[in-house]
Order: structure tokens, then C-alpha cells, then sequence
């Protein structure tokens, strides 16, 4: 139990840590977009963009083709409960106990009715998943959003969901409840169903992606808009009116001379 409250006293630390970091990094007054990196960000989107090419969408194409939809749909599930654990932890960090308590009664009956996940009898019982991560709770806490960034592989950032992001890898909530053998276990797993969730998504959504990356006049800037205006809204600090149309702009400019 000590070894799990030290650890779980660094990550606080670590995450107030990167809070105060990301509040280095504002916005000036009046824009929308904060992307003092887009000359490194852009050379990265280009680079995610060829190994989407090259790799990720082909590989998609190949698992969604051959592998059918209830086994996909099963791996998905497994790798969403696993993740749990790590939801309910931080609606208790941004102090939602409601939701809290909710995300634990969904862990437990798909962990126990859903065979470890692989169904998911919870969200017929009104149990949908409240997904979050420590990116939310730091905004919770305050955090400012600071720069748009671009992550090698994983694509568009800010700062902010960075620093949530390093604590999300950083914290093993799966360990923490069922002890070290069985969290190194279920950690490893973890991270093989979501490299092949990463790629069921990919192949789900390949009408989207491909044209925001292959259809648009400029994907980098189109993808930034995106993406900003998808976390704002998840945060509630935009509405429904506020929201951009992805399809608004999707193809302006494409046929300009």
C-alpha cells in the first residue's frame, strides 16, 4: 500500500510539475490557434503522414478486411476496460465522484460478466464508458492549453494533453489495484490491445482520416482545426454553435488556381 501511495504522491507531483509548464506557453490575445512550433510541427505532420502511407493505412486495410467485426469489436472492448481503472482515477482528481463511481460499476461488470472486457454487457445495463485522462484533469485544475504541438506517430497535441499524456504512460492503475505480477501482465496486454485497437480505429474511420490527410488543401492546418476545436468542445469550452464543421473547409482551396 506505501509503495502505491508514494508512487501515486510523484505522479501528483510530476502532473502539477507539467501543469506549471504548460502555463509558460499563452496564447497571444485574440487567436484561437497558438502554434509557435509550426515550422517543426509541420515537418513532423509530413513525416506521420508518410508512415500513415506507408504502414498504418495498409495495415488497416489488411486487419479490417480479414478480421470480422465481433472480433474487432471485442478488442476494442478489452482495451477500453483496461483503461478504466485509469478513467475512474482521475474523475476522482477532478473531483467527479458521480462519474467516478459510475466508471467503477462499468470496470466491474465488464470484467466480470464481460469475460476481462471482451464484452461489453455494461452498456446495455446504462453503463456507458466517461471516458477522460490526466490531460482532462489538468484542465480541470487550470491548466492552460499552451501550444498546438505535433508528436512523432502520435499526431496532433498541445502542450497540455502532452504533459497528461506522460502521466497516463506513466501511470499503471491496473497494477496499482491487482498488485505487480499481475500489472505487469496486464500492462504488457494493455499495450498490445491498443496498438491494435490504433489500427481498427484507423481502418473505422478511413473516410475521415483520408480526407482530412489526402483530400484537404492543407492537412496540417486542417487537422490543427480539428483536432482544437475536438478537445475544446470534450472540455466544454465551446458549444454545439461554436463547433467547426470539419467538412466546412475540408476542401477549400483544393481546385484554386
Amino acid at each position: 500500500m506505501l509503495p502505491a501511495l508514494v508512487s501515486a504522491k510523484r505522479i501528483l507531483v510530476l502532473g502539477l510539475g507539467l501543469a506549471v509548464l504548460t502555463a509558460c506557453s499563452v496564447p497571444e490575445p485574440g487567436t484561437d490557434v497558438h502554434d509557435p512550433y509550426e515550422s517543426v510541427n509541420r515537418a513532423t505532420h509530413w513525416v506521420n503522414v508518410e508512415l500513415d502511407r506507408s504502414a498504418l493505412r495498409p495495415a488497416s486495410q489488411v486487419y479490417g478486411t480479414l478480421v470480422p467485426t465481433p472480433v474487432r469489436r471485442s478488442v476494442d472492448n478489452a482495451a477500453d476496460n483496461l483503461g478504466m481503472p485509469s478513467a475512474v482515477l482521475n474523475k476522482l482528481l477532478q473531483g467527479d465522484i458521480e462519474d467516478a463511481v459510475h466508471n467503477t460499476a462499468r470496470f466491474a461488470v465488464n470484467t466480470t460478466f464481460g469475460l476481462l472486457g471482451f464484452f461489453d454487457p455494461a452498456t446495455d445495463m446504462g453503463l456507458e464508458a466517461r471516458d477522460t485522462g490526466f490531460a482532462d484533469t489538468l484542465a480541470t485544475w487550470g491548466a492552460s492549453e499552451g501550444a498546438y504541438v505535433v508528436l512523432p506517430l502520435l499526431g496532433p497535441s498541445t502542450e497540455r494533453d502532452t504533459a497528461g499524456f506522460v502521466v497516463d504512460i506513466l501511470t499503471d492503475p491496473v497494477g496499482s489495484v491487482l498488485g505487480p505480477r499481475l500489472g505487469d501482465q496486464a500492462e504488457d496486454n494493455s499495450l498490445n490491445f491498443t496498438a491494435v485497437s490504433t489500427v481498427n480505429n484507423r481502418y473505422e474511420l478511413t473516410e475521415t482520416v483520408d480526407g482530412i490527410l489526402y483530400g484537404s488543401a492543407d492537412s496540417y492546418a486542417q487537422l490543427r482545426l480539428f483536432y482544437l476545436d475536438s478537445r475544446r468542445f470534450a472540455l466544454g469550452q465551446t458549444s454545439d454553435d461554436d463547433a467547426v464543421d470539419l467538412y466546412d473547409d475540408l476542401y477549400e482551396g483544393l481546385f484554386d488556381e
